[in-house]
This record gives C-alpha cells, structure tokens and sequence, in this order.
C-alpha cells in the first residue's frame, strides 16, 4: 500500500500590528481642499498563500469612535447621528472574497465593505505584500498599502450642508488608503 501525498499546505496567517498600521480618508472641504482623517483602531487578519494568490483573504475591523481629523468639534460631529452614528455602529469592517494579481507587486482585493450598517461591494488597489523581515524580536513581518474610492452616500452617509457660494460643504467622494503591517501568527 502507499502513501498518499497530501498538498502542500502554503497558507500562513498574519495579524494586523495596530501599532503600526493606518486607516485614513480624505474628503473635499467645501469644494476646495481635502480634509484627512484616520481611525487609530484596526484589527483583523490576512491568510496569505504566497504560491496560489487567489487562495488569500483578508479581515479588518476598525472600531468608529477612534475618528480623529485633528478638531475635536469635527470628530463629535462625524461621530453622531449625522455621519457614523458610533452609537448604532460601533465598527466598520472589510471581509475579501478575491484577491487577484494585477503585476508584479500589485493586487486588486474585492470584498464587502460595511459602513453605517451597510455593506457594499468595493475593491482594493494594493501595493504588496512586501518580502517578509525578521524584527529584532523574532516576529516576522509584511507590509502592505491599499486604496480605494467610495461614494459616501451609498453608505448612507449623506449629511451635508448647502453653500452660499453654491456646492455643498462636504463632497461625496472619499478616498480611503490602509497602510497595514501584519505580524506572522505563531
């Protein structure tokens, strides 16, 4: 009798390193000026396969009250009824469902998105993942920066406010950019 020859296994899990990590937006300012803003709490985890790409998938969830856009006034605002209403919906959350190779360093992640209790489909422009490093510590590393463009209001996010001048104080296109390091789960 032989043996049989079981795959491979090729598939790695990697957390999310809060600590060194970003979740930010930008967003038109009176139709004049972009304003940025981050969320300081991501967690969540990639299951890489490095030999079948379209194998991998990804999980973060940031928690909706760690808004800052550096105006305390601003933050309150985003964070009521009118924006994010962190009281109804604590988090908002990415879930993969494909991951594709565009080119050589550069993926195209699409998944569901939910923000203010509604989930859509959008995909993810990502540079990466970097060639794994061993820290000083032992743990072993990847990097990897992802951008994409929402329209707010397919979200449910339309608060806004009419401009004397004409236009609308707050644009509807947010362009949002994670820049994530993972750290190889043991």
């Amino acid at each position: 009798m032989s043996a049989i020859a079981l795959p491979e296994v090729t598939t790695t899990t990697w957390n999310i390193d809060p600590v060194h990590s970003a979740a930010q937006f930008k967003v038109k300012h009176m139709m004049i000026s972009n304003v940025k803003g981050e969320f300081t709490s991501l967690k969540g985890f990639l299951e890489f396969d490095e030999q079948n790409i379209e194998n991998s998938r990804v999980q973060a969830e940031i928690d909706a009250s760690t808004i800052n856009t550096r105006e305390p006034q601003r933050d309150a605002h985003l964070k009521s009824a009118d924006f994010f209403d962190v009281e109804k919906f604590p988090t908002l959350s990415f879930r993969s469902n494909n991951v594709s190779r565009k080119s050589d360093g550069e993926l195209a992640v699409t998944g569901e998105l939910t923000v203010h209790g509604v989930t859509r489909p959008v995909t993810f422009a990502v540079e990466g993942p970097s060639e794994s490093t061993k820290d000083p510590w032992g743990n072993t590393r990847i990097g990897l920066s992802a951008t994409t463009k929402i329209n707010r209001k397919d979200f449910g996010l339309t608060w806004n406010a009419a401009l004397e001048t004409g236009g609308i104080l707050v644009g509807e296109e947010v362009t949002i950019t994670l820049d994530v390091q993972f750290v190889k789960a043991n």
